[in-house]
């Protein structure tokens, strides 16, 4: 009888012509036919009738947070809250607050209570974006409100049961992460009972196509436009770029197409030459950096024979004009600013970091540097349907 009824069920993902569960009409967000696409759907589907822990790993841009919000769509707290924290953009002093809460007067400018990010998200689910970038001195007790269940505000030694689901997301490798003493284990553990990853754009080509005609129909009635409806070229061209911004930079590609309509053809060709300007083009010539000093000649005396086997190794390497790290560090982002002129999206990529830790380099390497921040105040992008 049970099973029977079971069977009866809709799925919560019901495509047309099937029928079309509760879920389906109150979240149709997972946009594609690939066949990952629809791997990752029926992955959402089973994992949101159990509540468990859940981290979601994909590159940035995919859509990690559309598919948690999947996960609170189709299951039991589908009516309770959903609160989104992004751990990368936590104040360092008020992190735990943030999260935990605080009670009135438990530190400087704390003129109230606060409930915290996990009690708001009572009954629901909070979403840790970017876990991978919680504070190191933050994972013990966040390991601890995932072991016991109950948190304790700051300037409180009261503890609250709390009743949530976890589901934490990241674009880093948190074992590699582990191994360099940056991610503890034990949460990684407690984090990783179900792991979803989300695949990259450019591994399912054939869903391009309908994002771009549904970026394209958005943004056509958000500006009083007649649909851009790119020619078989153009859109071959849109399926073979690697997409290194996912889903979010098509979206924004498609944004630009509208507003410099005058020049389309100029918006794709930096977005579809970009991916070669980097080795097509040299770096900009750094300022003038004084030359590391030369080694001390008795100290230098003691590394020959060490050192003398990387003799070979060292002549095909290019020189580097410092030996101080944090010089070369300071060196690398002026460049990499200069070459995106000032694009700190862009200069993250060409770095190999996130942008909020190409924030934290501007800042505490080059804070002289103006930047772009790559945002602009412009109507948000849909999410995909």
């Amino acid at each position: 009888m049970e099973a029977s009824q079971a069977a009866q069920q809709p799925s919560p993902f019901a495509r047309p012509g099937r029928a079309v569960g509760r879920a389906e009409k109150r979240w149709p967000r997972l946009e594609g036919s690939s066949e990952s696409v629809r791997r990752l759907e029926d992955n959402i589907a089973r994992v949101a009738t159990f509540d468990c822990s859940v981290l979601i790993t994909g590159e940035t841009g995919c859509g990690k947070e559309e598919v948690a919000r999947a996960i609170h769509a189709a299951g039991p707290r589908h009516d309770k809250p959903f609160v989104a924290i992004n751990c990368g953009g936590l104040v360092a002093d008020l992190a735990e607050s943030q999260l935990f809460g605080h009670e009135k007067g438990a530190f400087t400018g704390a003129f109230g209570s606060s409930r915290g990010a996990f009690r708001a998200a009572e009954g629901g689910i909070i979403f840790l974006d970017e876990i991978g970038e919680l504070p190191l001195d933050l994972q013990p007790k966040l390991l601890r409100v995932l072991q016991r269940w109950e948190v304790t505000p700051v300037g409180s030694t009261e503890t609250h049961a709390i009743d949530v689901q976890v589901i934490a997301a990241t674009n880093r490798d948190l074992e590699a992460n582990v191994a360099s003493g940056m991610f503890r284990e034990d949460l990684l553990y407690r984090l990783n009972t179900i792991h979803l990853n989300v695949p990259p754009l450019r591994s399912r080509a054939e869903d391009i196509p309908r994002f771009v005609e549904h970026f394209s129909a958005h943004f056509a009635r958000e500006y009083g436009r007649t649909q851009w409806q790119p020619d078989p070229l153009t859109l071959d061209r849109f399926m073979r770029h690697s997409w290194p911004g996912n889903v979010r930079q098509l979206a924004q590609t498609v944004q630009r197409v509208y507003v410099f309509e005058d020049r389309v053809d100029v918006v794709l060709a930096e977005v579809f030459d970009a991916a070669a300007a980097p080795a097509a083009r040299p770096l900009p010539t750094a300022p003038e950096i004084p030359v590391a000093p030369a080694a001390d000649p008795i100290v230098g005396q003691e590394l020959d024979d060490d050192v003398g086997s990387m003799d070979s190794v060292a002549n095909d390497e290019p020189k580097v004009p410092v030996f101080n790290l944090d010089e070369l560090r300071r060196l690398a982002v002026r460049q990499a600013l200069a070459f995106t002129h000032g694009h700190r999206g862009q200069a993250a990529t060409l770095l190999g970091v996130s942008l909020n830790t190409m924030t934290r380099l501007v800042a505490d390497s080059c804070p002289d540097v103006l930047a772009k921040s790559g945002r602009r105040r412009t109507p948000t992008a849909p999410r995909p349907r």
